[in-house]
C-alpha cells in the first residue's frame, strides 16, 4: 500500500480523484492510502437526511454542504482533523466490508492508545468514542440497557464513512485532533441528535495533526495488510 501525505486537500477534488481511481483501476492497480486535512465542509452521506443539518439560522450556514457517495449521515471536516482515505482492493486482500470497518476502527483505537486515550466501539454506530469523564480509563463500556441512550457519557472522536465499489474501497475515516469543534454544533453528528464530539485537545492531550499523522498511517498500514 503506497502512502501519500497530501497536506491540505480540497474536499471535492479529492473525492473526484478517488472516485476516478476506483472506477478505472484493474486487478493490478496499486492500493493507496491518502492522508490529509480539509478546509471546513459538511459532507452528507448517500442516504443522508438534510434535517440533520441545523445551520440555517446561524453563522455556520457559511460552511458548504457537499453530498457524497459514502455511507452514513452528515459529518464535518475542518482544519485540525486528520482524514485517511484507503483505496484498497478487498478481494485481493482477502477480507470483507465488515472486517474492513473493524480494522479501520482498530487502527484508530491503537492510535489513540499511543497518546494515552482509550477508544471504544459502540454497537451499531461506526466510529470511535471516548468516556467524557475519564478518557484514559481502560475499563470496558458497560452493556447498554434496552431503551437507554447508548451515547450517555460518551463523546465521538473519530467518524467512519466508507464506500465499496467492485470490491474496492474509497472514502474512509476522520480523527479529531486539534479542531474548532463549534461547527459540530450545527449538525446531528452522523445522524445522532445531541451526540457530543471531542478531539485530543478537549481531552487535555496536547498534540497537532503532524504528531498524530505518522502514527495513524502506520497503524492503518499494519491493520489493513
Amino acid at each position: 500500500m503506497l502512502t501519500e501525505f497530501l497536506g491540505f486537500a480540497d474536499y471535492a477534488s479529492t473525492v473526484a480523484r478517488m472516485q476516478a481511481y476506483t472506477a478505472e483501476r484493474d486487478a493490478n492497480a496499486v492500493d493507496l492510502l491518502w492522508i490529509c486535512e480539509h478546509q471546513s465542509v459538511y459532507t452528507l452521506g448517500q442516504s443522508g437526511d438534510l434535517s440533520h443539518i441545523l445551520t440555517a439560522d446561524s453563522d455556520l450556514a457559511r460552511i458548504p454542504v457537499v453530498p457524497t457517495a459514502r455511507g452514513g449521515q452528515v459529518t464535518y471536516h475542518g482544519p485540525g482533523q486528520l482524514v485517511a482515505y484507503p483505496l484498497l482492493d478487498l478481494r485481493r486482500r482477502g477480507y470483507f466490508v465488515k472486517e474492513y470497518v473493524y480494522r479501520l476502527e482498530e487502527a484508530v483505537i491503537r492510535t489513540l492508545m499511543h497518546f494515552g486515550i482509550t477508544g471504544h466501539r459502540v454497537k451499531g454506530a461506526p466510529g470511535i468514542y471516548v468516556r467524557l469523564d475519564d478518557p484514559f480509563s481502560h475499563a470496558r463500556l458497560a452493556e447498554t440497557e434496552v431503551g437507554a441512550d447508548p451515547f450517555a457519557g460518551l463523546g465521538k472522536i473519530a467518524a467512519l464513512g466508507v464506500k465499496v465499489s467492485r470490491h474496492c474501497t474509497f472514502h474512509g475515516l476522520a480523527l479529531n485532533v486539534a479542531m474548532d469543534l463549534l461547527p459540530f454544533s450545527g449538525i446531528n453528528p452522523c445522524g445522532y441528535p445531541g451526540l457530543a464530539t471531542v478531539d485530543f485537545q478537549a481531552l487535555g492531550v496536547r498534540a497537532a495533526v503532524r504528531d498524530v499523522q505518522p502514527v495513524l498511517a502506520e497503524q492503518l498500514r499494519k491493520r489493513l495488510s
